[in-house]
């Protein structure tokens, strides 16, 4: 079985994977991540490929790399990381009583065969209505400088939302569902990799 290699420094995407019970290594890409030109799902899709062979150098032959980008998009523009805490509360302000879209691109790399598989997954976050005293606390607690759209849906993030219609995990960055059906394209399963005595349960 190759050696996987999460190309991510999240640490939500590690816990994601983590949590099936695979045993995988860590080998963050630093690239420089677009948010412009093209639709949603092309965009995300470019910077997971990017991150992907970023980190190909750097790994042995026989290793399957999982690379992953996520891109909060409101009215087809995108909302990546906030520059800083004043920023962080416009973005939750526009985001308030509004639906938007989180979209995460997924590439992987068979470093053994040079099979690639590629695809995305979108779910629709509609956000209730805040108060400027609810969007401060937030952003004083999580502190979201890391975050693309200023915000994650985990702890007080929960707080935020109305709905969700989609995958709940790509909202937090790693679907699942759509990861296990590329690892498929190219041969592998999830399941056959699971270390019963690794994984983990709430």
């Amino acid at each position: 079985m190759n050696k996987v290699v999460l190309a991510s420094a999240s640490p939500r995407r590690r816990y994601l994977l983590a949590a099936l019970g695979i045993d995988f290594d860590v080998c963050a890409a630093d690239i420089e991540e677009c948010d412009t030109g093209g639709a949603p799902a092309a965009i995300v899709e470019a910077n997971a490929r990017a991150k992907c062979h970023a980190v190909a150098p750097q790994t042995h032959d026989e290793t399957l790399i999982i690379a992953a980008d996520t891109l909060v998009f409101l009215d087809g523009t995108a909302l990546s990381k906030p520059a800083n805490m004043e920023e962080a509360r416009a973005m939750l302000g526009r985001l308030a009583g509004n639906t938007h879209q989180v979209v995460t691109g997924l590439a992987l790399l068979d470093k053994g065969t040079g099979r690639t598989a590629i695809g995305s997954e979108s779910t629709d976050v509609t956000f209730r209505t805040l108060t400027a005293e609810e969007i401060n606390r937030f952003v004083e607690t999580v502190r979201p400088l890391d975050r693309a759209g200023a915000y994650t849906v985990d702890g007080p993030g929960s707080l935020l939302v109305s709905r969700y219609d989609g995958c709940y995990q790509n909202v937090l960055g790693l679907p699942i569902v759509r990861l296990d059906k590329l690892m498929r394209a190219l041969g592998y399963s999830l399941f056959d990799m699971i270390e019963p005595d690794k994984a983990r349960f709430l």
